[in-house]
């Protein structure tokens, strides 16, 4: 009798196996049709692992051992395996998105921060959600609130100026998703923040325009907080070597290569005109080296020009443009890393972390020293021009 029933359990332990044989066959080809990516099953079934493993494997979970993560990782790179983001999303609690809002119109600002962000997503698991809002839009607040429903984005990345605006910063504190701000304009909004040192940069950078020996030097604004910071630190070097800032030679700009043009014709067509101008991003600075060109001044010999980000334009004019390196795509990857460590999760209390990334200072064919007299000289060749009928600069 014992020896009957061991028989009828071994009978069904076999057809139990057949079938799952079976089926594992069944579900092997049919991520094997034709076209049909590979799925996280083959993954499993080549690497000998359990397809919770491969979950844990691709959510960058440490609890998985080394040698397995390693083969793990090894079988997909073969496969060419890519996880679905919305099948991982329905799994859990995690949308595997980050946003990222943005206003700024530096062309080459917005590129640096998507391609740092992209980058450290793709190779975090996570897939990157970009939207450009105008900050003086009357809806901006309905906007935001409908993308956080639709998207249940899992952190969002906010750019200045939008970093500063305070509708944006509630709606997404009520929303409870973890933010992180990227050069906001104060310390007191409560959010985690990635920066650099705006003001010690233009304060490096204008000390270097005084030692080649330039004392009139001019500054141009921009219309975001980050100017603020880097007149100051203009400011701040101007005062310790003891020379007096002009007034009448700090002119508001818009951080756009146009309003440059408008501040270097108003500022190089006066009776004493500076040695060097100082524009607050190099979209500006750019504009000035294109004003000057067109009223016939040599740079550097007549006129020294900085800028500000070391955007990829300024490699690309003659002369080049002396700037200061802004890391850009660096703070945008630490911002991607600061919503995905622990010091952001639900729950997490402390003060908000804050990440300030080094800068460099850039020097290339746009400074030098002032030429003893030229300056007088050239103020004397645009007014010339200027009084010519039908002049254009």
């Amino acid at each position: 009798m014992q020896q009957t029933k061991e028989r009828a359990s071994t009978k069904t332990d076999t057809i139990t196996a057949a079938r799952t044989d079976k089926s594992n066959e069944r579900v092997q080809e049919l991520s094997k049709r034709a076209g049909a990516p590979p799925t996280i099953v083959d993954v499993a079934r080549k690497a000998g692992v359990s397809i919770k493993t491969v979950s844990r494997v691709m959510n960058k979970e440490p609890t998985v051992h080394a040698q397995t993560r390693a083969l793990v990782l090894e079988v997909v790179a073969e496969l060419h395996y890519r996880p679905q983001l919305s099948a991982r999303s329905l799994a859990g609690a995690k949308s595997f998105l980050v946003g990222l809002l943005y206003y700024e119109p530096s062309a080459a600002y917005v590129a640096g921060i998507q391609r740092g962000a992209t980058l450290r997503c793709r190779e975090a698991g996570r897939h990157l959600v970009v939207e450009s809002l105008q900050s003086d839009g009357a809806d901006l607040q309905p906007q935001i609130e409908s993308m956080l429903a639709a998207l249940r984005p899992d952190g969002m990345i906010l750019t200045p100026p939008l970093c500063d605006d305070p509708r944006i910063l509630e709606t997404l504190r009520a929303s409870a998703t973890p933010c992180v701000l990227i050069s906001p304009a104060g310390d007191d909004h409560g959010m985690a923040q990635v920066a650099m040192d705006d003001a010690l940069a233009a304060e490096e950078l204008t000390n270097l325009l005084v030692s080649l020996g330039h004392e009139r030097i001019a500054f141009i604004q921009g219309d975001q907080a980050a100017s603020e910071r880097r007149q100051r630190g203009f400011e701040r070097a101007m005062a310790s070597h003891r020379l007096a800032v002009d007034p009448a030679l700090v002119i508001p700009g818009k951080f756009d290569f146009e309003s440059g043009v408008d501040a270097a014709h108003s500022l190089l067509r006066r009776p004493t005109p500076p040695t060097a101008v100082f524009a607050a991003n190099d979209d500006m600075a750019l504009g000035v080296l294109a004003a000057a060109q067109r009223l016939g001044l040599a740079v550097p010999g007549e006129l020294s020009i900085v800028g500000f980000d070391d955007s990829r334009a300024a490699t690309l004019v003659w002369p080049a443009l002396t700037t200061v390196r802004q890391p850009v795509a660096e703070m945008a990857m630490a911002a991607v890393d600061l919503l995905l460590s622990d010091e952001l999760k639900p729950g997490a209390t402390g003060t908000p972390p804050a990440r300030v990334l080094a800068h460099e200072l850039v020097v290339r064919g746009s400074t030098a020293a002032p030429l003893h007299g030229a300056r007088a000289d050239a103020g004397e060749r645009q007014g010339a021009k200027a009084a010519r009928p039908g002049a254009r600069a």
